[in-house]
């Protein structure tokens, strides 16, 4: 059955790669016969691996210094690494879940990755509604550097906890691994994003808070009713940038065990507080919208 999936003798990067579901990922790589580069702050004891490289994805500069370390070549490229903002602040947490995966892509996946090249980026159930937020993302989405992109986004950071940072960021990368999948499709290369629902991370304990208790969070576990697996999170990771979905690019897939369907046909409601940070992103992403417009008439 590993035969299918093809990762034999391929490089794969992972970020993200040495907890949660990063390492599940990295794990089922390894046992598939990947050459897996593994990328994170924080030491990755998967045995089998082909290197590991200490980064923070925050920093402009140490990825650079990564990237120089790593193959010229990359056939699978998966962005796992995220943060909630719960115990780093606004642009820290941005930078890492969203500026440091646009630049990834166009500073090296670009130039790496050829034609059957595979990406996968991890977003979260959080940027699901990221198309009725389009018009507020464009700019940063679309920013052409890491400093335009900072610089768009640093007026949300003055006003907004920490935690904002993150639906806005999974949205922003939800959009554009959408476009991605277009643009880098020309080449051959597939794109495709995977929507975590609550999952039994490291992170999990921040993830109650920002809910609003366990309970709150367990209440978006859709018909499972309880948290998922890191493991039950990597095996689609895996198998959307793996042969077995050769013909799937430009997917969000929401792996929430239904919690989206039963919002969708209304049977629940969304949690009151992320309406509360929709309505205070569209403001905040508005008034930005709008003070760039007057900037740029200047």
């Amino acid at each position: 059955m590993k035969g299918y999936f093809k990762y034999e003798g391929k490089n794969c990067v992972v970020t993200g790669a040495s907890s949660g579901m990063g390492k599940a990922t990295v794990e089922m790589l390894v046992d598939l016969g990947a050459n897996v580069y593994a990328l994170d702050l924080n030491e990755c004891d998967v045995q089998g691996i082909k290197e590991f490289h200490k980064c923070n994805l925050a920093n402009k500069n140490e990825i650079d210094e990564t990237f120089a370390k790593l193959p010229n070549k990359i056939d699978s490229f998966f962005g796992v690494a995220g943060l909630s903002g719960s115990k780093t602040d606004y642009m820290t947490t941005f930078n890492c879940n969203f500026t440091s995966n646009k630049y990834i892509t166009f500073k090296y996946l670009k130039t790496r990755m050829t034609k059957g090249g595979s990406i996968v980026f991890v977003t979260s159930t959080a940027g699901l509604n990221w198309k009725q937020f389009k018009k507020e993302q464009d700019k940063v989405v679309h920013a052409q550097s890491w400093e335009d992109t900072v610089k768009l986004v640093e007026p949300l950071a003055k006003s907004a906890p920490a935690t904002f940072a993150y639906m806005y960021s999974k949205r922003c990368l939800s959009q554009f691994s959408c476009e991605q999948a277009v643009e880098l499709g020309k080449s051959g290369i597939r794109v495709n994003n995977v929507m975590p629902g609550s999952t039994d991370t490291g992170m999990k304990d921040e993830f109650e808070k920002m809910a609003g208790g366990k309970e709150a969070l367990l209440a978006e576990t859709g018909m499972a009713h309880r948290l998922a697996t890191s493991e039950e999170m990597a095996y689609p990771i895996v198998f959307l940038n793996s042969e077995m979905s050769s013909f799937i690019s430009g997917v969000d897939l929401c792996v929430d065990s239904a919690d989206a369907c039963l919002k969708t046909l209304k049977l629940k409601k969304d949690r009151e507080a992320i309406s509360a940070t929709n309505k205070f992103i569209l403001k905040m992403a508005s008034k930005m919208m709008k003070k760039q417009a007057y900037l740029e008439g200047k």
